[in-house]
């Protein structure tokens, strides 16, 4: 299978040396030369700065990784040629040419996988397991909590110029950090912003640095998230209650833990032996290469993307 790479930031890179480790090495790359990391690692693969050229190349699959705002300018066309799609989250940074993706993507029956990559989490996913058991009983409330240093993320550059920072680019603590929102709603199922508030306080930045959210579940649990781009040291951590216990997921050791009520003791499960970071991202891009084959259905939609940017959206109009 030919790959295309669009956007070789820090993602399109970890996306780029995945493939490789997984024995796709038929990949070309689509890149306005704008990247701040250096380009040893992309010697000798071929290069096209222009998008319609790079889709004359025909590529099974387009992996769109370029800045937030930037995603739909490069998804519609690829859509339009054929290509099976694995886009980053968010979708994009506002709900414009959503339709038009949408009508692509049904005409050339293109399948999409959205990047959000903690649905890979064997954390979260035994905390899956674990509420699919009723091992906790019915859940009624669940807070999220991720906050970390927005000028600790790419130490080799300005953080002030990245897209995460940038309202033009689509940046932005809801919409970078809107993970939550997408693995609530695998864990509790659909769910609607009750109310939502932003501050600029922590950084100063142009785009809100902080947020906290408000959920209520269409099962009848009710939730908070918290995000920011301040807090040292970084803090990612989920709190499930239920009629009949608790369960605790931190990202910091992967481990998840259980309270029954019923025992009146913590089980702990702790990370699968190797897990670090990188797996997650190994383990979406194996999962993608099986949708391209057209072997699986993707595990994160493009309704599952358009579900949660319009959330976000909620947050960031009404706050």
């Amino acid at each position: 299978m030919k790959f295309l790479i669009a956007g070789l930031g820090s993602i399109g890179r970890r996306h780029f040396r995945n493939l490789r480790a997984l024995g796709e090495n038929d990949i070309l790359l689509y890149r306005t030369h704008k990247a701040t990391l250096p380009d040893d690692e992309l010697a000798g693969v071929p290069v096209e700065t222009d998008l319609h050229a790079a889709l004359a190349h025909k590529p099974d699959a387009v992996i769109v990784a370029n800045p937030t705002a930037l995603h739909l300018e490069v998804a519609i066309p690829a859509a339009e040629a054929g290509c099976h799609l694995f886009l980053e989250k968010p979708l994009s940074h506002s709900l414009e040419g959503v339709d038009q993706l949408r009508d692509a993507v049904a005409r050339t029956g293109a399948r999409v996988l959205v990047g959000f990559q903690f649905r890979f989490h064997p954390g979260l996913r035994t905390v899956k397991e674990l509420l699919a058991r009723g091992e906790v009983g019915s859940p009624v409330s669940v807070r999220a909590h991720w906050g970390e240093y927005l000028p600790n993320w790419h130490p080799w550059e300005d953080y002030r110029t990245t897209y995460a920072a940038r309202p033009d680019l689509g940046g932005g603590v809801v919409l970078t950090l809107c993970h939550p929102l997408d693995y609530l709603r695998m864990l509790l199922g659909e769910a609607e912003v009750a109310w939502s508030l932003t501050s600029h306080r922590g950084l100063g930045l142009p785009v809100e640095d902080t947020a906290e959210i408000g959920l209520r579940f269409a099962n009848g649990a009710v939730g908070s998230v918290h995000l920011d781009y301040v807090q040292r040291p970084p803090g990612h951590w989920l709190e499930i209650v239920g009629t009949e216990g608790t369960v605790r997921w931190d990202n910091a050791d992967g481990a998840v833990k259980v309270f029954r009520a019923s025992q009146n003791a913590w089980e702990t499960y702790p990370a699968p032996v190797g897990f670090e970071r990188n797996t997650m991202f190994l383990d979406q891009m194996r999962h993608f290469i099986g949708v391209v084959r057209g072997e699986e259905a993707p595990v994160c939609s493009l309704e599952d993307g358009v579900r949660v940017l319009e959330m976000c959206l909620r947050v960031t109009r009404d706050s």
